[in-house]
């Protein structure tokens, strides 16, 4: 692993070296409050060209690449706490894997099989997996958040929303950027420096014809926590991240762009609380397996636009690749003791084309295309639990995934000032899968193809070994809206639309008694796809001179066969996860969100949002208590903060020949909600406060910024999974102490004695310097 003593005093060393090499005094100084209030553009439509985020009809948060560095995001987990009603977390279980949810709709899972209910695109492309989403990020042009169904461009699997996430392309000038950052928790009780050393380089290869970028990323983590039974620094972690691109004008009417990148990142596995041992708000941990992850990707697309008389339009093709592998080795007990630990293995590669066209037919502007994605995933579990087993559970799963898809979508301008949205879209979709249960079995491994899924368990003859099974859906999805504009600065819009979330498998069946209860041999073994039905009305106003901005929505969200990932202490396997629809249910919600520049030198921006969620008809026992009843119906839902709430202040000061100084200050709250359908897991409400000064220096282009994050320390975690390991064992736990009984929760009583709890960081205070030309 590395040595972060020998990194730090590099990294110390670089950012003094780059700085000396800039001796230019800066002319032109840029100011964030500008790029805050200029036009932000936006690509969410898919138009011709890229629109004003205060023209389209969709509750847009939008990131350019100025705010991102302002804000320091360097995973899309940073942007968690940026927007009403948007989470954007990493479950921590596997380190990388998205459990993303907006206005209500989101998963609780690490298994691969599960699908997103808010899809992730990068340059166009869809990710199809949920692992290796919350990774690192580096030179972005914009993030966009979009918030609702988003099921007619970007297909299923958006019915919470879509995350686009748009990377640098190459410049027709000769362009150079380095950032280094060090940061640490300045805390004894923590952890050490964590590193970032990031550059780009850009410019015309072929004046005219061909223009090329190369960037590299570093980050070395000496982990942040402290693991108790060890006393060692436990998180550590290293990943390296290497990208081209190539931009090629092949002829006035055609050009096309190349991008390609590798990814790798390894480290400790979960830092995770036991809340059956450990205070709840404390970042108090211990485990005996220190784990770790290994994460390799490699992804790569190529987009070509042609410009057509037709319509004045254009004809885009975007292609994209990725082949995803990881590895994973856990301490899910959660204690210093040999209790429940589990490794697994995940292979994914997948390929996706999009041919679309837009353009303009008098008052009509259309875009239309067709979209294939195909994928194949296989993963494998196993699982040691010796005061349960003393025999090793081994399963798992693969799958081969196929979709295509037909959309179309016309805005129509009835008026000037009044157009209507129409929207439709075709999918297809198939899906087949080989299961092998996850049970106590000779040694196998589905990613090597050696793992059962016919016959009987030779250990346990009673139990079949798994099945192969293959189903498929088809579906439209169908969207009407209407945009008005009653003058240049003031948008009213509404709509009505229909989504989907798609059926599948359970690649995590440890209870095979109870699953072919539900899927009995013979039958159809896949649960069912999602509907969601949306009603949205919203307005987005803004002054003459943009010295104001102010954007708020309503909606109305119903789920049919809501599928959930039912997470339960077992005595036999740990935790039982049985992936099935549920439930019928409506989220109502409200959000705004403005800004508001009182001088040219200061900017406040705040943001609100708040949703009602609950059961209107419960198919299956989410209470556990062995019955459907009026108490499923009185849960809450997984996942659903009741309000999420922020402000932010932008004060910028000239220094004359000493630079500029620009302050920043944010804070965001998010209520407590619950994580399990059962409720017994949950998440303690957050109180996030972040901080960054920033200093453009007199030498042109450099600027050093010192900034701190979670300055509140507030604890925040990955998930509460329960698990049957806690309270009982804190006699055997040396500083331990069995906090089962008489907690107070906001959800109701929790009978579980422990819990598998992956904590997030906490305060951190960092310096960056970055040097542009």
């Amino acid at each position: 692993m590395l040595n972060f003593h020998a990194a730090r005093a590099s990294t110390l060393a670089l950012l003094t070296a780059l700085a000396a090499g800039q001796t230019a005094l800066a002319q032109d100084r840029t100011s964030a409050i500008d790029a805050l209030t200029d036009e932000i553009v936006v690509t969410a439509t898919k138009k011709t060209d890229a629109e004003n985020v205060q023209d389209v009809p969709i509750a847009v948060t939008a990131f350019n690449g100025g705010t991102l560095e302002a804000l320091k995001v360097r995973s899309l987990e940073s942007l968690t706490f940026s927007a009403p009603n948007v989470s954007l977390d990493d479950i921590g279980t596997t380190r990388g894997t998205a459990n993303f949810s907006i206005r209500g709709l989101g998963v609780n899972s690490s298994i691969p099989s599960i699908d997103p209910t808010v899809g992730v695109f990068v340059d166009g492309v869809y990710l199809g997996l949920n692992s290796g989403v919350v990774f690192d990020l580096f030179d972005l042009d914009s993030v966009e958040v979009l918030r609702g169904p988003q099921g007619i461009l970007f297909g299923r699997n958006t019915t919470g929303g879509a995350v686009l996430i748009n990377t640098g392309n190459p410049t027709d000038e000769f362009e150079y950027k380095a950032r280094v950052a060090v940061e640490s928790p300045l805390d004894d009780d923590r952890g050490g420096i964590n590193s970032f050393i990031q550059g780009t380089v850009s410019g015309p290869i072929i004046e005219g014809r061909l223009n090329g970028k190369l960037g590299g990323y570093f980050n070395g983590d000496s982990g942040y926590f402290k693991n108790l039974a060890t006393g060692d620094n436990h998180g550590e972690a290293q990943t390296y991240i290497g990208r081209g691109a190539l931009e090629f004008f092949a002829s006035e009417n055609v050009t096309i762009l190349a991008k390609g990148e590798y990814f790798t990142s390894e480290g400790d596995g979960p830092s995770a609380q036991n809340r059956g041992l450990y205070d709840r708000e404390s970042f108090d941990f211990a485990v005996d397996n220190e784990g770790f992850y290994d994460t390799t990707a490699y992804t790569g697309s190529i987009k070509l636009d042609w410009d057509v008389a037709l319509g004045d339009g254009v004809i885009t093709n975007i292609f994209g690749y990725r082949d995803f592998s990881s590895a994973t080795d856990s301490d899910i007990d959660a204690t210093s003791l040999f209790l429940f630990h589990s490794t697994t293995e995940l292979e994914q590669d997948q390929i996706s084309n999009e041919l679309r066209y837009t353009g303009t037919f008098g008052r009509a502007e259309v875009t239309t295309g067709l979209f294939y994605f195909d994928q194949s995933v296989a993963y494998t579990e196993v699982r040691d639990l010796p005061p349960l087993s003393p025999l090793t559970f081994y399963g798992g799963g693969m799958q081969d995934h196929t979709v295509l898809g037909l959309f179309g979508a016309v805005d129509f301008s009835v008026t000037e000032q009044f157009i209507l949205n129409l929207g439709l879209r075709y999918s297809e979709e198939d899906k087949d899968a080989a299961i092998t249960y996850v049970r106590p079995r000779p040694m196998c491994s589905v990613v090597g193809g050696t793992c059962p899924t016919t016959g009987t368990n030779p250990f346990i003859p009673t139990e079949n070994n798994g099945f192969t099974d293959s189903d498929s859906w088809s579906n439209f999805s169908p969207r009407l809206g209407f945009q008005y504009f009653p003058n240049d600065n003031t948008q009213f819009y509404g709509s009505w639309s229909r989504g989907y979330r798609s059926g599948g498998y359970n690649f995590r069946i440890t209870a095979p008694a109870a699953f072919e209860a539900i899927f009995p041999p013979g039958s159809e073994r896949a649960f069912d796809e999602e509907q969601v039905d949306s009603f949205e009305l919203g307005a987005k106003l803004e002054s003459d001179d943009r010295r104001w901005q102010l954007n708020a929505a309503i909606f109305e969200t119903g789920v049919q066969d809501m599928q959930r990932e039912l997470n339960l202490s077992d005595p036999t396997a740990g935790v039982l996860q049985t992936i099935i629809n549920t439930a019928d249910a409506t989220i109502r919600g409200f959000e705004v969100d403005g800004r508001f520049r009182v001088s040219d030198s200061f900017l406040v921006t705040a943001n609100l949002g708040v949703i009602s969620a609950d059961y209107d008809e419960v198919l299956f026992d989410i209470s556990s208590d062995g019955n459907v009843d009026t108490a499923d119906l009185e849960l809450a839902l997984p996942r659903v903060p009741d309000a999420t709430y922020g402000f932010g202040f932008i004060h910028e000061a000239d220094l004359g020949n000493a630079g500029a100084l620009t302050s920043r200050l944010d804070f965001q709250y998010r209520d407590a909600f619950a994580y399990t359908d059962n409720n017994f897991g949950w998440v303690q409400a957050a109180n996030m406060l972040n901080g960054n000064v920033a200093w453009q220096t007199p030498m042109d282009g450099v600027t050093l910024s010192l900034y701190a994050r979670n300055l509140l320390d507030e604890v925040q975690v990955g998930g509460d999974t329960q698990l049957p390991f806690g309270g009982a064992v804190a006699p055997l736990v040396p500083g331990a102490t069995n906090r089962s009984t008489g907690v107070n929760v906001p959800f109701g009583a929790n009978p579980a004695i422990g819990t598998f709890s992956p904590l997030k960081k906490g305060r951190l205070f960092g310096l960056e310097l970055t040097i542009r030309g």
